[in-house]
């Protein structure tokens, strides 16, 4: 006791009010009834037998009255009451950035929405236009400050509403600090300073178009057109601002790669590869390169299990995850080059987007896509912790993550129409296995009533109504009859029951 109270006065700090340090320490405590404040205090003076000379040394004595406290059905979470924490005066600007909250009101197709972000893996779903991509890109403005294309605009029938993005950017200390950015009408812009807060970090965006991004923040990104945005073909074959190389590109990385003494990055290419590749083709790996004489240009290949292909000729699917690979690759390889040469270390958190994960890819691969992306923070660097927001329209996609989701560090969101049509909602939905890909069509998520064709679904939501109606005749039976033979296969499991309810209305079957 002598030492401590020796440092709060050398410290001259102000003391802890007794009654608040009670409420924050008795807040698990499990009360018959509501506790009043002296109830409180008084449990928590007994749970650490403080005497009345301790008491007047370490705390602020208030006057505390007689009033009743409700405590919360569960204590406060670190997010809810980091915001109202200040920094501490000496602390050091926080790094490594990722997004942990996101707010629009009255932007796009919302007039009010908000996301609260797992750490590892969120996935955005819903049906086509309602904002999944529109959603994506304004977590990339709320990371970086910058728009890739153009800037969100508010929502076009209540222009008369005031329009604000909100969000809340998590660094290495996990302090969260949210900040709200109002849409200037007159200017139009979303007006975004030097002082306005930021916490940088390392970020991979593939885009729905084939379009890629990609923002480090060792880097500058003051030039035009935005050095941090590459087309596909940009990806391939590079991109260059005059003198300012923004990136080699594929081809020639890949190469350069495969020749080096070392063979890094490139063993780590072919380690992430192998974790992405598709089911039935094997391994990707990289053959010998060849010459394209067309181009005078070396080419890589791929070997599949017929042959060495050069990567220019293989499938949609695998460019894309070829492509993908080489990004996530190419960033961090260069986001630890620079800072090497600036001597600084490099961040060991990176927030990787990718729209319609699925695109391209075979059922088989859509199976396995999420499960192969998790391991790659372990092939990068085994500290690095990656966080991952996808959308997808995917039954196969989701059915994947079964094995893998985790409630403390995924999230489910869904996004749908509002019930006038004229506003989009978001929300986080509960992850539940479904098990087959039929019980995840006719889920929440997708809402089909029906995993067949929609004729199919039509002519079986006929024959039930005959069914439960019991009175159809047999006219009536006879034409549900003949829908079901057009549209339901043979080993449908609808059969027996239709056939049993149709004999007994007098049907030869």
């Amino acid at each position: 006791m002598a030492s401590i109270k020796k440092i709060l006065e050398d410290d001259s700090r102000p003391k802890v009010p007794l009654l608040d340090m009670a409420i924050w320490i008795m807040k698990g405590n499990k009360w018959d009834s509501r506790p009043t404040n002296q109830e409180i205090v008084n449990c928590f003076i007994d749970l650490y037998h403080l005497t009345e000379e301790e008491i007047a040394t370490f705390f602020l004595i208030q006057n505390i009255e007689d009033t009743k406290i409700t405590f919360c059905k569960s204590p406060a979470t670190w997010d809810e009451l980091n915001e109202f924490l200040p920094s501490p005066p000496d602390a050091a600007p926080d790094k490594e950035g990722t997004l942990s909250y996101l707010s629009l009101i009255n932007v796009g197709p919302v007039d009010e929405m908000e996301m609260y972000f797992a750490p590892r893996l969120n996935i955005i779903t819903g049906d086509n236009g309602l904002g999944k991509t529109f959603i994506m890109d304004c977590a990339w403005w709320a990371l970086t400050g910058k728009w890739i294309d153009s800037a969100a605009l508010p929502k076009e029938r209540r222009k008369s509403h005031k329009s604000s993005i909100a969000y809340g950017i998590s660094g290495r200390s996990q302090r969260n600090k949210q900040t709200i950015i109002n849409y200037d009408e007159k200017k139009k812009v979303w007006p975004r300073t030097d002082s306005t807060p930021t916490i940088p970090g390392l970020i991979v965006y593939a885009r729905v178009d084939g379009s890629y991004a990609v923002w480090d923040p060792i880097k500058q990104y003051d030039i035009s057109p935005a050095p941090f945005s590459f087309s596909n073909e940009e990806v391939w074959y590079g991109k260059h601002e005059g003198k300012i190389s923004c990136i080699d590109g594929l081809l020639s990385d890949w190469i350069k790669w495969q020749d080096a003494p070392q063979k890094y990055p490139f063993n780590v290419l072919e380690d992430v590869l192998e974790k992405m590749s598709p089911p039935d083709l094997g391994v990707l790996k990289a053959g010998v390169p060849i010459r394209d004489v067309v181009n005078s240009r070396e080419v890589p290949t791929i070997i599949h299990p017929y042959g060495e292909i050069p990567i220019t000729n293989v499938s949609a699917g695998i460019k894309r995850i070829i492509t993908l690979a080489y990004l996530i690759v190419w960033s961090w390889h260069e986001h630890k080059e620079n800072a090497k040469a600036l001597g600084s270390e490099p961040n060991s958190r990176i927030v990787i987007m990718i729209d319609e994960i699925e695109a391209h890819l075979h059922p088989k691969w859509q199976r396995t896509i999420i499960p192969a992306l998790l391991s790659v923070q372990n092939i990068l660097q085994q500290s690095l912790e990656i966080e991952y927001i996808i959308s997808t329209h995917s039954p196969l996609v989701l059915a994947s993550t079964e094995t893998v989701f985790n409630d403390t560090q995924d999230i489910l969101f869904h996004m749908e129409l509002a019930d006038n049509a004229h506003n989009v909602l978001l929300k986080p939905i509960p992850f539940f296995r479904h098990g087959t890909i039929n019980s995840w069509l006719m889920s929440s998520i997708f809402n089909m009533r029906q995993a067949r064709s929609q004729e199919a679904e039509h002519a079986i939501e006929e024959a039930k109504k005959l069914q439960e109606s019991g009175t159809g005749s047999i006219f009536e039976v006879e034409k549900a009859h003949r829908d079901l033979l057009n549209t339901l296969s043979q080993d449908d499991p609808f059969w027996p029951r239709w056939i049993y309810f149709a004999e007994s209305r007098g049907l030869e079957v």
